[in-house]
């Protein structure tokens, strides 16, 4: 009899284990019951919120969805514009569950996966829509806030029967494909160099101008200083001779006899040097009183 009341509590007890529940934060439940959604008393399905909750035990199967807002960001896309030109458009979306029971079933039992699979391919048709409705110009002047918007609202339109709700569509990135954008810098280095060796032809011409203007400038500044040294040596010489002039005009005798010494000096003054010439000359005029004296 004990054992028969023991067991009855075991079983009375794992029952009741297997009534109870919790659905943590950040989560929502919803119940299976005979392989198909559970209603609630509205009409919904019912859905649990975070929290302890009961269950019937056997008959209802208790699914676990994460309610929390997800960021899928997959792989970088090739879209194509309205001018037929390629870009790798790399975007992310933010998404969260809105109605539970659609999503459950439009995702094989609420596979997250398979539910961002689902989810990519409706995003990208949105963009590949946006992108195809506009140039390269138009893309990367202005229009990025305006097409991240439609994308948004087409993807918040073709995700409803998916029961997630669309938060936000955002491009992080724009670039042209390896084999174009190599061709585009390809031809952007020639231009490049182009402009350079402009710049540097109309360097050098520029160079010579200024060379030519600085030798002009010196030859001209040389032949003034020339004439300026020309015309101030012979002021000098005549000012000089003026002196003489006067000097002599005053006492022509001594004017001589100095004049006669810096000779003298000018030819004797180095003991080396040799003169054939008549005692009785001009010359020895004055040297001779000299040695009398």
């Amino acid at each position: 009899m004990k054992n028969f009341v023991l067991v009855i509590i075991v079983a009375l007890a794992a029952l009741l284990y297997s009534s109870l529940f919790t659905i943590a934060e950040g989560e929502r439940g919803i119940v299976i019951r005979f392989g198909k959604v559970a209603q609630s008393e509205t009409g919904g399905a019912l859905v649990y919120q975070p929290g302890l909750h009961f269950k019937m035990p056997f008959i209802e199967r208790i699914v676990k969805l994460d309610a929390r807002i997800k960021t899928l960001d997959g792989q970088a896309d090739r879209f194509i514009t309205s001018e037929k030109k390629d870009l790798i458009v790399d975007a992310f979306v933010k998404w969260r569950i809105q109605d539970f029971e659609k999503y459950y079933l439009s995702t094989g039992g609420g596979n997250q996966i398979q539910a961002e699979s689902l989810l990519t391919r409706r995003i990208n048709a949105g963009l590949r829509a946006e992108f195809g409705s506009r140039t390269i110009r138009d893309i990367v002047s202005g229009e990025r806030d305006e097409l991240m918007e439609q994308a948004l609202i087409q993807a918040s339109e073709s995700s409803n029967d998916l029961g997630i709700q669309v938060l936000d569509v955002r491009v992080k990135q724009i670039n042209l494909p390896t084999e174009v954008s190599a061709a585009i810098f390809d031809r952007m280095r020639a231009e490049r160099d182009a402009v350079a060796r402009e710049h540097r032809s109309e360097g050098r011409e520029q160079a010579e101008i200024i060379r030519a203007d600085i030798d002009a400038r010196v030859t001209v500044m040389l032949a003034d200083a020339e004439r300026e040294a020309r015309q101030i040596r012979g002021e000098g010489d005549a000012e000089a001779a003026q002196i003489y002039a006067q000097a002599y005009g005053k006492d022509p005798e001594f004017f001589a006899f100095i004049r006669s010494l810096e000779a003298y000096t000018k030819s004797f003054g180095e003991g080396n040097n040799v003169m054939v010439i008549s005692p009785d000359s001009d010359f020895f005029k004055y040297f001779g009183a000299l040695t009398t004296e």
